[in-house]
């Protein structure tokens, strides 16, 4: 392995001594010293097996890596996807500098960030306010957004995190599964004179978003009575104005990004079309000022102060030191429910890699796998295998102080659960205070709890568009600087791409008056299984 890599080896060193009990016996201000604010967030990380020493040679990995230069880079418009020779520049999106200038290839790109702003605003209000009318002369009341992924899974997670803000007369679906189901059911809860599609796809050419398009298209023609309704019905977010005219789509009505913005990083771009539409311009502007004010965190604050590269450190200690092979996001705020599905394919999907920059077999585990729920769902579910099972499994506590939806005590219970969770995690229970709580001795082994589970805890005062924003935005920079120094190319995904090629040769077969034959045994075999099935 690497030099830089003899710095994690220093830190396991001085994290492995003590337990994290132990820890908080040697220091009783190891709280406040392992804790940081930023951008509307609190993270406590002195849950964690860390000291001072343990975190110093973190960050001596961190430099070693070249991360300030690398953090540089992405800022500035230099091409980091170099597998795509393209630029990183979701950060541009939410630039709220109105001095700021980012040049891609010698060209400023802020005055079309800017002006795409500009243009979703203008059409959010028009629908907001009834100005915007159906084909019939009906207002909107239905907003069905179709795409997949990034242009799926963002929009998802925020429209309903942020639903406090939204206008409630409106109603927001999402169609992302070329399964039938999920378009049938949404139509079935919408009426086509009341209905905004909003297609998402940046070439209008993905196979699962067009396949959608183009059946609820069929649907609305078929109960409008005529092609000319599709104007009225359907906007574009993409940059192909040639297939989305042919679509119908008035190319008035086609909002633009830019390749420099990878899917999964596109909530802040016109991807947030539906969100602005749900929360309205204003409150899309305080969205986008809160990832900025994690921008500006990240991008100046020391490491060692720096809570993206706080948390990312963390993460390596304990896939690359440790062998943890996942970690759990925990949003004890059901307004988050998605976030942790959102998180899998940031994480995963940027850092899955096998290979490194120079093509070769990676030195280190890259991931690591992400997942979770909301709390306290989650302590009914898989609590147990955290807390007692074999694995280690790092977790990320989110709260919020203030609720929505002030009822009786359930935000104190729901809270309660939170920090006693973190607790018990990290200090567990002996054999011997079992004992002394009187529990007999056959049951001590089992109702004994090890401890010493690392947690780190976010909290902010409320969940708000701009706080979200930042959340978003920390935990977009984790992966970043976890993909720095596992020295893997963050922002290209090319291991999404195998299925999809062979997946059109498989719906040839699936069709095909007489299947071709040429897969492999297993594969020959379900494609015959399925044509009998259906009678082909």
């Amino acid at each position: 392995m690497s030099d830089k890599w003899e710095y994690l080896d220093e830190a396991m060193t001085a994290s492995s001594r003590n337990t994290i009990k132990e820890l908080f016996a040697q220091d009783p201000d190891r709280a406040k010293k392992f804790s940081l604010s930023a951008a509307g967030w609190f993270l406590d990380y002195s849950k964690n097996r860390i000291d001072r020493k343990t975190m110093n040679a973190l960050v001596k990995l961190a430099e070693a890596s070249d991360l300030r230069t690398e953090i540089e880079k992405m800022f500035t418009g230099e091409k980091i996807n170099v597998t795509e020779n393209r630029a990183v520049l979701h950060t541009a999106l939410r630039n709220c500098d109105p001095d700021a200038k980012v040049l891609v290839d010698g060209k400023d790109v802020m005055p079309d960030v800017r002006a795409v702003l500009e243009q979703m605003g203008v059409f959010a209000e028009k629908v907001r306010k009834g100005v915007w009318r159906g084909h019939t002369g009906k207002k909107i009341r239905y907003v069905v957004n179709i795409g997949i992924g990034g242009s799926d899974l963002g929009p998802v997670m925020a429209n309903i995190a942020l639903t406090p803000y939204s206008k409630r007369s409106l109603k927001f679906f999402f169609v992302s599964n070329v399964d039938s189901t999920h378009l049938a059911e949404t139509l079935r809860s919408v009426k086509a004179a009341e209905t905004l599609f909003i297609v998402a796809s940046k070439t209008f050419t993905t196979q699962e978003t067009m396949s959608n398009a183009e059946a609820a298209k069929a649907w609305l023609v078929d109960k409008l009575g005529s092609k000319d309704a599709v104007a009225k019905h359907f906007v574009a977010v993409s940059t192909a104005a040639k297939e989305v005219a042919e679509f119908g789509i008035d190319t008035a009505n086609m909002f633009g990004f830019w390749d420099w913005v990878g899917g999964r990083y596109s909530l802040p771009s016109a991807i947030g079309l539906s969100l602005m539409i749900a929360i309205g311009p204003a409150n899309y502007r305080k969205f986008l000022r809160g990832y900025w004010k994690m921008d500006c965190h990240f991008r100046t604050a020391p490491f060692g102060k720096n809570m993206p590269v706080v948390l990312a450190l963390l993460g390596i200690l304990y896939s690359n030191g440790y062998g943890a092979e996942s970690y759990c996001v925990l949003p004890y705020d059901q307004y988050l429910s998605r976030f942790p599905a959102y998180l899998q394919q940031m994480d995963m999907e940027s850092n899955g890699k096998s290979v490194d920059k120079d093509g070769k077999p990676v030195e280190c585990v890259t991931g690591p796998i992400e997942w979770g729920e909301p709390g306290t769902n989650g302590q009914h579910s898989f609590y147990q295998l955290i807390h007692q099972g074999t694995h280690l499994i790092p977790c990320d506590f989110i709260g919020c102080c203030q609720t929505h939806n002030p009822i009786s005590d359930l935000h104190d219970k729901l809270m309660a659960n939170l920090f006693a969770q973190t607790e018990a995690l990290a200090f567990g229970k002996t054999e011997e205070e079992c004992r002394a709580e009187g529990v007999p001795e056959s049951l001590v082994p089992f109702k004994t709890f090890e401890g010493n589970k690392p947690t780190n805890t976010l909290l902010c005062d409320k969940l708000t568009p701009e706080t979200l924003g930042a959340l978003i935005a920390l935990y977009e920079h984790k992966v970043f600087v976890q993909g720095v120094i596992f020295n893997v190319y963050s922002y290209d995904q090319w291991g999404v791409q195998l299925g999809k090629v062979l997946a059109k040769g498989v719906l040839k077969d699936l069709t095909a008056e007489k299947p071709s034959g040429r897969h492999d045994a297993s594969t020959n075999q379900l494609i015959a299984r399925y044509r009998k099935a259906l009678g082909r």
